[in-house]
């Protein structure tokens, strides 16, 4: 089997339904009202009511031992899929807004990580995130608060959320407080708004972008992104279902590769979009024709564009 790695995928996000039911019932919670349809799926009709969907999932998300479930059955998924590396993007914001300390939550997701390991071989790292949308002063306090408390899996910083309404250059301090603590750097943008929000992105001290398909509306910023080496966490499911294209053969993922743009594949919310890493790689096989050698390169460049420390790097070099 074809080994994979994945760089973009938001924790909280890959709790199927029916996880969220089983963790909803372990802690006495009803399950929030409207989150489902009637077929037992996530449901939303837009990305900012997406957005609601899964704060309302994440709600019910209360202890380190759920962090730790959602965590492990999700390398584990992965792992059957052939990836021996994935990168978690966490929300210690989702945390604090139920009552939990950062210690229980980064405690949780290791434990998930190492019980993963233990039984898949799989490894995991953290990205701590801060939501766009609750503001610049609390994006600082997590940049904050993970720069003053590191964790030995919380390798990186991100953000997600409303890119349209909270542009990059507002936050430029709290990616200056992440990159001064050696947190590797990556944020969501040209997904919602245009190559643009790329440009914006670039002045910040980011390595990879997260999604970064809309730069494709700009030469110069395609030009620029392959010249710096900059690397895009492309989500061609994820951006199919949520209508940023109206399907596989309009995304450009493939030309953003042929300019010489790094690029690697994730699932981003997995069980919202009927996505998966082995999903996304057999996309790029049928949908843009890439053979194993191409599929290798993006495993590869996904390895390479990892936070994580290098001597794992080596570890995993050896197993593509």
């Amino acid at each position: 089997m074809l080994t994979k790695a994945e760089l973009h995928v938001h924790l909280e996000g890959t709790a199927p339904p029916e996880l969220v039911s089983r963790i909803a019932a372990r802690n006495g919670l009803e399950l929030p009202r409207q989150m489902l349809s009637s077929d037992g799926r996530f449901h939303y009709t837009d990305f900012l009511h997406f957005l609601r969907t899964y704060d309302l999932a994440a709600s019910v998300i209360r202890t380190g031992e759920d962090y730790r479930d959602i965590t492990y059955e999700y390398l584990c998924s992965c792992a059957d899929g052939g990836a021996i590396y994935v990168e978690l993007t966490a929300s210690p914001d989702h945390a604090a807004l139920v009552g939990m300390s950062d210690e229980e939550h980064w405690d949780g997701i290791a434990r998930g990580i190492d019980d993963a390991r233990r039984d898949t071989g799989i490894e995991g790292r953290i990205l701590v995130s801060a939501v766009r949308n609750f503001g610049v002063e609390q994006a600082l306090r997590v940049a904050r608060h993970a720069a003053e408390r590191p964790h030995p899996y919380v390798v990186g910083f991100s953000m997600a959320g409303d890119e349209a309404g909270f542009p990059a250059q507002d936050f430029a301090e709290v990616y200056l407080v992440a990159a001064e603590a050696g947190l590797g750097c990556t944020i969501h943008a040209g997904e919602w708004a245009g190559a643009d929000s790329v440009r914006a992105a670039l002045e910040l001290p980011v390595t990879r972008i997260s999604h970064g398909v809309r730069s494709i509306e700009d030469p110069a910023v395609v030009s620029e992104l392959a010249a710096r080496g900059i690397v895009l966490e492309c989500c061609p499911t994820s951006n199919v279902v949520l209508g940023v294209y109206d399907s596989y053969e309009e995304h450009p993922l493939p030309a953003l590769r042929d300019a010489g743009v790094r690029v690697t594949l994730g699932s981003d919310d997995p069980p919202y979009f009927g996505a998966s890493i082995e999903g996304e790689y057999g996309i790029c096989s049928a949908r843009f024709g890439w053979g194993e050698d191409e599929l290798r390169e993006i495993t590869r460049t996904a390895i390479e564009a990892a936070f994580c420390d290098e001597e794992l790097k080596a570890g995993l070099r050896k197993l593509v």
